[in-house]
């Protein structure tokens, strides 16, 4: 396979430098142009014709958001948002990711490249997912529903847990699960590849499209109907504790599968804690990660979907978790959220 063809646009030379440096350090990876503001890279789109884009929130004359909007409506491709790990940025990459970006890194410190060894393997991935891209590509989330919105969905909560892992193009496949969940929905725990500082503006964000309460996951937090918790990114792995009254926990432990917190991680908890009254979704992602994690909650009675192929920016966690055998169905997303309900629902009266 031909190595994939960067073009990195930022507005500083010296991050444009550094990225150029790690991406060039791969074989597989080959920067074939720079840009310093969005207006030069529109004209080298066209000259150069990139597999994938690395595009910068903050630029002059246009921003991040503003070009990568007219590219998404334009000229579909794969785009990794580079942002500063701030609030601002924060809040800026998951507009991007709704969007249609393809995934998001932090920007480092200069000298230190550490943080932007993920970002080959990001690029890779999204070349790969070049060639239909166009297709895979959804509309943003519309906006907020009413608190009301689910008043006349005939739901009945039952006991059940919802575990739910994603990393690239989770963003889009979360908002499309949860958008239609009601406001008496059941317990959900989430984990969500992504950057420490991103993790509390997507909870917000999430908060505002959905029904139910989305909350940054807290340690002792309890379990209750109604709300979701989405483990915050950073040092530790979200998990679910106490059988007598479950709730939230935090814990420290080394990184799992390469991801802090790991899918893996809340999935092994729930399979012990909650065993049949759980049900497990794995969705979008790249690696492994969850997919074992997935296979114990089958064997200890939950029930487990997974995203297809179709429907997902890269089919990685879900095929492997398929392969393995964690998967019993297979469905597309805007199917999810449906089923999701309807495996936890409580049983009506006189019902066998």
């Amino acid at each position: 396979m031909a190595p994939a063809r960067v073009l990195v646009v930022d507005d500083s030379p010296t991050m444009r430098g550094m990225i150029t440096a790690v991406l060039n350090s791969d074989p597989e990876v080959n920067v074939i142009g720079q840009c310093g503001d969005a207006l030069e890279a529109r004209a080298k789109i066209k000259e150069l014709n990139p597999d994938v884009l690395t595009l910068d929130i903050e630029m002059p004359n246009m921003s991040g958001l503003e070009f990568l909007e007219k590219i998404m409506t334009l000229r579909p491709m794969p785009v990794i948002m580079v942002s500063s790990l701030t609030q601002r940025g924060a809040e800026a990459t998951i507009a991007a990711l709704e969007i249609g970006a393809f995934d998001c890194v932090g920007k480092p410190q200069p000298g230190d490249i550490r943080p932007f060894q993920e970002l080959v393997e990001k690029v890779k991935a999204a070349a790969k997912s070049g060639s239909s891209y166009q297709h895979m590509r959804r509309p943003a989330a519309s906006a907020a529903p009413a608190a009301n919105a689910n008043a006349k969905v005939d739901y009945r909560v039952g006991r059940k847990v919802v575990a739910i892992g994603s990393s690239t193009g989770g963003v889009e496949a979360l908002i499309e699960v949860l958008k239609n969940f009601p406001v008496n929905c059941p317990p959900t725990v989430i984990t969500q590849h992504m950057p420490a500082t991103f993790t509390k503006s997507f909870a917000e964000r999430l908060n505002r499209l959905c029904a139910p309460q989305v909350h940054e996951a807290t340690d002792g937090a309890r379990l209750e109907i109604g709300r979701i918790y989405l483990a915050p990114g950073g040092d530790r792995h979200l998990t679910i504790a106490n059988a007598h009254a479950p709730c939230c926990r935090l814990i420290d432990k080394p990184p799992v599968n390469g991801h802090r917190p790991s899918v893996d991680v809340l999935f092994d908890s729930v399979a012990e804690l909650a065993g049949r009254n759980a049900v497990g979704v794995i969705l979008t992602g790249m690696g492994r990660d969850g997919a074992s994690g997935l296979l114990k909650m089958r064997h200890a009675g939950a029930r487990t979907i997974g995203q297809n192929e179709r429907t997902c920016v890269v089919y990685g966690m879900p095929r492997v978790a398929y392969e393995l055998g964690g998967v019993e169905t297979q469905l597309p997303l805007n199917g999810i959220g449906e089923e999701i309900l309807k495996l936890t629902a409580a049983r009506k009266e006189g019902s066998d």
